[in-house]
Order: structure tokens, then sequence, then C-alpha cells
């Protein structure tokens, strides 16, 4: 798995969808996927944005492909 970034030191590439979340005092919370664009963070779909920054970010890994018949 990918390591988590902090977005302090190196914001992810624009309009890619990336691993978020929030990693501070108060703990871990709001871990999705997001889009950074026009220094806004959006939902991947692009229909609204986030009111709040996340702290780490991490590029998504692909997951390994399902075998027929499995769910």
């Amino acid at each position: 798995m990918n390591p988590w970034i902090s977005v302090k030191e190196c914001r992810p590439p624009e309009n890619e969808e990336v691993e978020t979340k929030i990693d501070d005092q108060r703990g871990i919370r709001n871990v999705t996927t997001l889009k950074l664009h026009n220094n806004l963070w959006w939902f991947p779909d692009m229909s609204m944005y986030i009111y709040y920054c996340p702290t780490h970010w991490r590029k998504l890994t692909s997951a390994a492909p399902k075998e027929p018949g499995t769910s």
C-alpha cells in the first residue's frame, strides 16, 4: 500500500483521484477519495466540493481483479 503524504509537504496532482484523510491531535477521520481542483477538494465525480482540507493523501492502489463467481 502507498504511504501517506502530508498535504503541507506535497500536494497531489490536480484532477487525480487520491485517497485522503485528516490525521491530527483528534485522531484519524474523514478517510475517503477526493480530487484536488483549483485549490478545492472535490468528490471524485466533481458533484460537490468539501468544506474541510485533508491533512494527508496517497495514490490509489489498483485492486486485484476479482475471479468470476466471487463477490
